[in-house]
């Protein structure tokens, strides 16, 4: 699963290889993004370009009563999309990259959790698979995202079952092309085996979401380690389900 993210950096590498404008306007950097709150993504506008924009993380299908369940709809498994009805219309022509330079994952150790961060050697800015709709129940149109998810690599089963499905930048573009079939963007949600996947463990800082500093993405030392108890799945907006 994925429950925490951070994208510190404009993702220069992701915008010049899709030849956009290397800024995000209004970027500021986050450390530790939380269900409900703004993540960066990339989707096709009207004229079929792809566009940089913020949408509120956990998913809120076009059809739903209220916006209530977005915070259980964070991450979406590949195995399932084409069945579950929340997904399988934004898998056919509503999917986008979520923009991102590191995940949380926390394991456990002895009767605790502690987070780890992964992210890519340098700190270089991917992308999640995510899915994306619009709901016009409220005042203002809102828009929605969600991550993806898949079984582990070798390395991160180490630490859980399940991985957000990352893609390279010569994927992104297959994931996001309207006219690709569905046997080949299904195909780009393997799990990443890139030996260029890292992780160290981090302090329990991240375990707050009112925590956004770059102190979450720092190793974490004999004092940093001690701290708040791991976030239940209330707080990170889970259900158990991914």
């Amino acid at each position: 699963m994925c429950g925490r993210s951070s994208l510190h950096d404009a993702p220069v590498n992701i915008l010049d290889r899709l030849q956009l404008p290397p800024v995000l306007p209004g970027f500021e950097p986050r450390y530790n993004i939380a269900p409900s709150q703004l993540q960066w993504t990339l989707s096709l506008d009207e004229g079929g370009s792809a566009a940089a924009r913020t949408m509120q993380w956990g998913l809120v299908p076009s059809w739903a009563k209220d916006a209530s369940g977005g915070s259980r709809m964070i991450n979406a498994r590949a195995e399932s999309l084409s069945s579950r009805a929340a997904y399988s219309e934004a898998l056919k022509d509503r999917r986008c990259l979520i923009l991102a330079d590191g995940y949380y994952e926390w394991t456990p150790a002895g009767r605790t959790k502690v987070p780890m961060f992964f992210h890519l050697a340098g700190h270089e800015a991917f992308a999640f698979a995510g899915l994306w709709d619009r709901w016009e129940g409220g005042v203002q149109p809102l828009d929605t995202c969600t991550i993806i998810t898949t079984r582990a690599s070798t390395m991160a089963s180490a630490y859980h079952h399940r991985m957000p499905a990352m893609l390279t930048t010569d994927s992104m573009q297959k994931w996001m092309d309207p006219t690709s079939d569905e046997a080949t963007f299904l195909a780009l949600l393997a799990p990443y085996e890139g030996a260029d996947l890292q992780t160290y463990e981090v302090s329990r800082l991240v375990n707050s979401p009112l925590n956004d500093s770059a102190e979450c993405i720092a190793p974490a030392t004999s004092v940093t380690k001690l701290g708040a108890s791991p976030p239940d799945q209330l707080e990170l907006g889970v259900p158990g389900l991914f």
